[in-house]
């Protein structure tokens, strides 16, 4: 099987209705060897067969819901052991043993389970994986080689075809991911769950949730209900604010587990906690409680390091929090604590570390975190701009993982252009190319490529308000972070994402999603964008938010974002 290869796509690029190709897909295959002349055609007679487990079966019918509305088939999911059936389409689990050289090819950070291969002929269709996550992500590739109107909330016409090749696959780094801050403005489940499909779609398998700030606190804690009642009642620029049950933060993370999405919960500490202070006053320095803050600026608060209760705090907050979430990292922020000395900052983020791995849980904070003591299996998240941070490269050779999350690449609330109505610009302006053009593995010096776990995404929403805000800001950018998380070095090249980026354009069209059309982009035919349905934020109380819904019309001749409710 011979890698990826490059090749012109002009007929992409000016037209919608461009069959997709096995080269098509984004993030790029590690290999990919197309049959020529060779498809699959989808009937109503398919039948979706998986190896006799509950995780493939879950594969199964998730690949069932997102085909059944829009072909109008019934696509029935059966269990048929361990080999395919002609006809259909089988989705296996190969177990420790992979059916080719190359499937599970083991991966930075250990994203060998999450490889799969894709067999396409005219009788039928086979994913194979070690894994029920490698199933699902092959699934999501084979989701891309059917055409756009797959995407579609209504029943469209066929046919359904399916290019015809073999797909080998598995991604370069372990942790693939992006950040939804819901400190700033809240966004209610259901904008939540939307956001998830989108990093689903792009094989992304962490969501950092950005909990708390001095904005708001998001999160009920039993054991400190006026963080919720009281530090969860605002949001910029004085909106109703909101938070999340524990009945809902489980609803998320079981939506997220189910797409093989890792949640990462994240209470931001010692600074950026007016919210807290404001909810509990003796936790103050001056133990007195400051008013409620609904502005943009950072850096002015901070919790009393010195007083006991404080501690006692910290460890009730993440351990009420660490026995909801399932996965191995608690975040803890540790970023833009002006207010505090070198020394006191150390000796607080040091006990934190310390209740973190308490409740058995690893460490992952913002690269200030750097200067504390090294905590086992801790993650440092480096969001500076610079190529350059001795003190961060220090720490990776004490042994920590390095998250990287550069500002002026990664970071969705930067604008697009000067003339974005969204966003911030401390970074500089971040455009699709300079989002997509660097390589994670080379970018910090002193730091070696094994010891960088992966990527992530982080979208602040200082400026941002509704789903649509989010979307707009998201895309096209997230799919180049995904590329950059997913895809080998080599399988890399700006001219040719370009243009496969450019074919995913009707698909979010016809899926109902805001989008940028970044100038750098040839996109394919004439991409239509949500119609304004209403310009109300998304914040509220808990669970007072009722589902997006997609529409329809012109793009916007001003690139603004267009709200959906």
């Amino acid at each position: 099987m011979r890698p990826i290869t490059f090749q012109s796509r002009s007929t992409l690029a000016t037209t919608g209705d461009t069959p997709p190709r096995l080269t098509d897909v984004l993030p790029a295959p590690a290999r990919v060897e197309p049959a020529a002349g060779v498809e699959f055609i989808l009937t109503p007679g398919t039948t979706i067969r998986t190896t006799p487990s509950p995780e493939a079966s879950a594969v199964g019918r998730h690949l069932a819901e997102l085909l059944r509305r829009p072909t109008g088939y019934p696509l029935p999911v059966i269990t048929a052991g361990q080999t395919e059936v002609p006809g259909g389409i089988s989705l296996l689990l190969t177990g420790d043993e992979a059916p080719s050289g190359r499937l599970g090819r083991p991966a930075t950070g250990g994203g060998s389970a999450e490889g799969y291969r894709l067999e396409i002929t005219a009788s039928g269709v086979v994913v194979r994986a070690r894994t029920a996550a490698g199933l699902f992500y092959g699934v999501q590739t084979l989701r891309q080689l059917l055409p756009p109107k797959i995407e579609s909330a209504r029943r469209q016409p066929g046919p359904w075809a399916i290019p015809g090749g073999t797909i080998d696959d598995h991604p370069r780094f372990g942790y693939r991911g992006a950040m939804l801050d819901v400190a700033r403005h809240f966004f209610a489940v259901p904008h939540v769950l939307r956001f998830i499909d989108h990093l689903a779609r792009y094989k992304l398998n962490h969501l950092h949730l950005h909990l708390t700030d001095d904005q708001g606190w998001r999160i009920a804690v039993d054991s400190w209900p006026r963080l919720a009642s009281v530090g969860g009642s605002t949001e910029v620029d004085g909106g109703p604010g909101g938070y999340y049950t524990k009945e809902q933060y489980a609803e998320i993370v079981a939506y997220a587990a189910a797409r093989h999405i890792t949640v990462v919960p994240e209470v931001d500490l010692p600074g950026h906690t007016n919210a807290a202070l404001n909810a509990y006053g003796e936790l103050a320095p001056d133990g007195v409680a400051p008013p409620e803050y609904t502005g943009t600026d950072v850096g002015f608060s901070a919790v009393a390091v010195d007083n006991e209760r404080t501690y006692q705090f910290v460890d009730d907050v993440l351990g009420e929090i660490a026995a909801l979430t399932p996965g191995r990292y608690l975040h803890v922020g540790g970023d833009e604590a002006f207010t505090l000395g070198r020394a006191d900052y150390t000796r607080f983020m040091n006990r934190v570390q310390r209740i973190v791995t308490g409740h058995g849980k690893r460490v992952l904070g913002w690269h200030q975190l750097a200067v504390a003591e090294h905590s086992a299996g801790r993650v440092v998240q480096y969001w500076g701009t610079s190529t350059e941070d001795p003190v961060v490269a220090a720490a990776v050779r004490d042994g920590a993982k390095l998250l990287l999350s550069p500002g002026n690449r990664s970071y969705l609330d930067m604008k697009y252009s000067a003339a974005t109505p969204l966003g911030k610009d401390w970074a500089g302006l971040v455009e699709v190319r300079a989002a997509y053009d660097w390589d994670p593995g080379d970018y910090l010096a002193g730091v070696p490529a094994d010891a960088v776990l992966g990527v992530e995404a982080p979208l602040w929403t200082e400026t941002i308000r509704t789903i649509g805000d989010i979307e707009f800001m998201t895309f096209p950018r997230l799919p180049a972070i995904a590329e950059l998380g997913w895809s080998p070095a080599q399988a890399r090249n700006w001219a040719d994402f370009r243009l496969r980026l450019a074919g995913q354009g009707v698909r979010w069209s016809t899926a109902g999603i805001t989008f940028h059309r970044s100038p750098e982009v040839p996109w394919a035919g004439s991409p239509v964008v949500p119609e304004p349905r209403s310009a109300e934020s998304t914040a509220g109380a808990a669970g007072t938010s009722a589902d997006p819904a997609p529409g329809s019309g012109p793009p916007p001749a001003d690139d603004r974002p267009v709200p959906i409710a």
